[in-house]
């Protein structure tokens, strides 16, 4: 790959980085490789890959969602920090939570943010189900991000409780996403929610299918929700 993540940034999505940000970003990528030896975080180990398959693809984010500053975002099931870290790497101005319930994860985020000397930024170490049900985090947040966490008729129970009214959630999805939405009509009813657009991402050198599924928070959601961990899986809202 010839071109730079900041060359690419620029002409795939209009997001301008600086020296700083692009050093923050190299950084992250070196730091993910080398606890990945001994933390399983990713499957991707090639540099370029993690460019355009995690930085690229966190920052498509923006095609739906401007990063406007204090944001209140949430990534719920992070993992090793996408999309949210990518994104106030960015957007350093937004006001960030990241979501993960495995601990040795979560050990990596706080090094990243340490090391990154980041601002404005939250580690919870929570099932989705309990965080939905925290009143510092219940209904709070402007936009919440979700990635590869589950089919989206349970992962609008992780979701849409976490939002406020008036903000959205977007879920990251691949080639089933107009399928999943389909799906998903009688869960957006019951939680709150409306399906306002699928926005479809392009990757340099990726063929696979990526969307964003983005939803409105239209309505509070009942108090029952989310139900007990595991039950968002085990009995979809469908």
């Amino acid at each position: 790959m010839t071109e730079t993540l900041t060359e690419q940034a620029a002409s795939l999505f209009d997001i301008r980085l600086s020296g700083e940000q692009a050093a923050q970003f190299e950084t992250y990528s070196r730091e993910l490789l080398a606890w990945n030896a001994h933390t399983n975080l990713t499957a991707i180990t090639e540099p370029d890959g993690i460019q355009v398959r995690h930085f690229l693809d966190s920052l498509s984010v923006t095609k739906a969602a401007p990063m406007s500053p204090g944001l209140r975002v949430i990534d719920v099931g992070t993992g090793a920090g996408f999309p949210g870290l990518p994104l106030l790497i960015a957007f350093p101005d937004i006001h960030l939570t990241l979501l993960e319930a495995t601990g040795k994860k979560v050990a990596f985020l706080d090094h990243m943010v340490a090391m990154l000397g980041l601002a404005n930024v939250e580690t919870v170490h929570a099932r989705a189900e309990e965080a939905g049900h925290d009143p510092k985090r219940r209904a709070r947040y402007d936009l919440v991000l979700a990635r590869a966490v589950a089919r989206l008729p349970s992962l609008l129970e992780y979701l849409l409780p976490l939002a406020r009214v008036g903000g959205y959630c977007i879920a990251m999805k691949g080639k089933t996403a107009q399928e999943e939405a389909d799906g998903s009509a009688r869960a957006l009813s019951v939680l709150g929610g409306r399906l306002k657009t699928i926005e479809t991402v392009y990757l340099p050198d990726v063929s696979e299918e990526h969307h964003l599924v983005v939803v409105e928070k239209v309505a509070h959601t009942p108090n029952g929700y989310p139900r007990r961990p595991g039950v968002p899986i085990q009995k979809p809202l469908i």
